[in-house]
């Protein structure tokens, strides 16, 4: 009976040198010897994680402009207006970095808007909460406009 022993390579066994040794390569033009397919699933992970922190930071800023314009508790607002500031302040470096992101925050929006609507709701049923977005969707706007009187 043979037994069969994967060979582990320096991508599975140290993310971080494997990391150094191929941008050391790409430096040195080196390109005959790089890890071409770990080097694409990680950059594939690189575009999708700045993707997916484009949408949470949207849910977030979404929900605590709701509850900042739709539910009356005075001892919240600060808390809420903070949380809008962080957020707008990050999603705006984040579309800065990388402008065509702008797309993926337009196209995941009304998502957004629907999971977050759900979750007011259920949080705070005794509020009243609009369908639809009822102010600019302007990327512009939602990163600046102070919606609340």
């Amino acid at each position: 009976m043979t037994q069969t022993i994967a060979k582990q390579t320096l991508y599975d066994t140290d993310l971080n040198l494997w990391l150094e040794t191929v941008i050391s390569q790409l430096r040195s033009h080196d390109l005959e010897h790089i890890d071409i397919e770990n080097l694409i699933e990680e950059l594939e992970g690189l575009a999708n994680r700045d993707k997916r922190e484009v949408v949470s930071r949207l849910r977030t800023l979404i929900e605590h402009l709701l509850k900042r314009c739709y539910v009356d508790m005075p001892n919240e607002f600060r808390g809420w207006e903070v949380t809008i500031r962080t957020q707008r302040f990050e999603l705006e470096q984040i579309l800065e970095q990388s402008p065509s992101l702008k797309r993926h925050f337009i196209d995941n929006f009304d998502k957004c808007l629907k999971f977050v609507l759900e979750d007011v709701r259920s949080e705070y049923p005794q509020y009243s909460f609009p369908t639809t977005w009822q102010f600019s969707r302007d990327i512009d706007s939602i990163l600046n406009a102070k919606f609340w009187s």
